[in-house]
């Protein structure tokens, strides 16, 4: 029995496969979903040979100490914008193995939310060693805490299938 929905089960067995076939590792950076990007990618058979590490961040000193945020972009971007999540993901990647890191940094809910930043704002990022960078501003809404935890996880996946390079 997994803790995941099936369709994310799917879409993590792909990562991992993918991955795996080309010889590749992946990281994570997480602050909204808590380690849940890493924890399915580990809930699929054969991940040890794709997963390098996880980094659950969800502190800004965290994100400093760990992965390398600057503080200057928390100040003047706050922790949930494209910045930190871009900070995150090549962070996360510098202090890993890995050929690609997923970074995600949002508002779950169900408070902490303002008009400029409101509950469900997720900013996802990705980047490899080969120099691509992708970001998401996904507005998921009030789906609750775990909805929206759980619709990150799957974006994050989506994003790490994007960077599976062509054989």
């Amino acid at each position: 029995m997994s803790l995941f929905p099936e369709p994310l089960e799917r879409l993590a067995a792909e990562v991992i496969a993918a991955y795996a076939a080309r010889g590749l590792m992946v990281a994570t950076a997480e602050s909204c979903t808590g380690g849940l990007i890493a924890g399915l990618l580990t809930d699929v058979a054969g991940s040890s040979k794709v997963v390098d590490r996880g980094f659950v961040t969800y502190s800004n000193a965290a994100k400093q100490e760990l992965i390398g945020v600057r503080e200057e972009t928390l100040a003047r971007h706050g922790a949930v914008s494209r910045e930190t999540a871009l900070e995150m993901a090549a962070g996360a990647l510098a202090a890993s193995q890995a050929f690609a890191a997923v970074a995600v940094t949002g508002i779950a809910g169900p408070g902490g939310g303002s008009a400029e930043k409101p509950v469900g704002l997720v900013h996802l990022a990705a980047v490899n060693c080969q120099g691509e960078i992708l970001h998401r501003e996904m507005r998921y809404g009030d789906l609750g805490r775990t909805g929206i935890r759980l619709a990150t996880v799957e974006t994050a996946l989506e994003l790490l299938v994007e960077l599976i390079p062509e054989r």
